[in-house]
């Protein structure tokens, strides 16, 4: 069953559109990332899902009702919680926090406090319910704002950014939290993130916002090692990036002119044919001139131009003729010397190459 369905869902604010045709379907029980630039809707997009704000066009269905008939927009909204990428937190207790939502709903006292205490063992903060809020770190205050989504029972639990002003123990308790919600409550997430390795580690399926328009929808592997366009694979980071032509295509496996390199690669585009090759610095091998057989269909000698050092990795770009840029450990690095100016080989397998037809 799917729990949200949208089809050509569009916003505008005034004479600027936000989002395009969005059409997008989000099974129960999964988390779902999303994933783009700096202002290409992704905020607004949560917003729409969430109810906060209407659609400007398309169509719209939230656990298989249509918000704007007649009474539905506030039952769903009781059925649906929201985090926000900066908590509010209220200069009252923790406790107080956490069961604002509660009161609005005229719970009683003991429902109250059995939901809160509850909510905040789901955060791994038990004890702190009479603590003033306004005392806690970043990372805590994060989790109190989680516990007051969580305290009504969602059945859809929306997160726009959750990580993004926390340091990396806070960021791995609130990841932590959100795969035990998914995983033994069954809770349909819906997470906006611009940490792409947290997209990676969160969410099933994905998709990414560019401009306002969903351009491609998949698993991590899909859009990560094959984006659907030149800007998808920019944003997440293919470092290289090749243009070139196809001179032949034996069987599925083409043979591409890249400035006079020829590199093969597994894909259906026939001779004549400007494509890019997409493939990632972590598929590159790098070893010694000579110094190793490879069975990869790719391999090119050259020297080493650049090293960017960012541990524990390290980057290498190796003039081949064209600039390819490989990922090794900074251990590999050490051992095996590397350093600008020394003549390495590099291979990468056909198997690894994405190509798409140059637009």
């Amino acid at each position: 069953m799917n729990v949200i369905e949208t089809e050509g869902l569009s916003k505008r604010y005034g004479e600027q559109e936000i989002l395009r045709e969005i059409s997008l379907s989000v099974p129960a029980g999964r988390i779902f990332g999303l994933i783009g630039p700096s202002g290409a809707g992704k905020s607004t997009l949560l917003r729409l899902l969430d109810l906060l704000e209407i659609q400007t066009g398309g169509k719209l269905r939230i656990l298989g009702e249509d918000p704007l008939s007649p009474g539905s927009r506030f039952r769903l909204r009781r059925r649906m919680g929201m985090l926000h990428q900066k908590p509010v937190i209220f200069q009252r207790t923790v406790h107080e926090n956490i069961a604002i939502g509660l009161k609005y709903r005229r719970e009683s006292r003991d429902r109250i406090d059995s939901r809160v205490r509850d909510a905040l063992h789901e955060i791994d903060l038990p004890g702190y319910s009479p603590r003033p809020a306004r005392t806690l770190s970043g990372g805590e205050a994060q989790r109190v704002a989680l516990a007051r989504a969580l305290v009504t029972d969602p059945e859809i639990l929306f997160l726009d950014e959750p990580t993004a002003n926390l340091d990396p123990p806070s960021t791995e308790k609130i990841e932590e939290i959100i795969l035990r919600l998914n995983r033994e409550k069954g809770m349909t997430i819906v997470l906006s993130t611009h940490d792409m390795l947290q997209g990676q580690r969160l969410a099933g399926s994905m998709g990414v916002l560019m401009a306002g328009r969903l351009t491609q929808v998949g698993n991590s592997l899909e859009i990560f090692q094959r984006p659907a366009t030149e800007d998808i694979a920019r944003f997440v980071r293919v470092e290289n990036i090749l243009k070139g032509l196809v001179i032949e295509n034996r069987e599925g496996e083409v043979t591409v002119d890249v400035s006079g390199k020829i590199f093969r690669a597994v894909a259906p585009m026939q001779p004549g044919m400007r494509v890019n090759l997409l493939f990632r610095s972590e598929d590159v091998t790098i070893d010694l001139a000579g110094s190793m057989k490879s069975s990869a269909r790719n391999v090119f000698s050259g020297k080493i131009k650049q090293l960017v050092a960012s541990r524990p990795v390290v980057q290498v770009v190796i003039d081949c003729g064209i600039d390819i840029t490989a990922l090794v450990t900074a251990s590999s690095a050490e051992d095996l010397a590397l350093s600008e100016g020394r003549e390495v080989r590099v291979s990468v397998k056909a198997t690894a190459i994405h190509v798409l037809p140059e637009r």
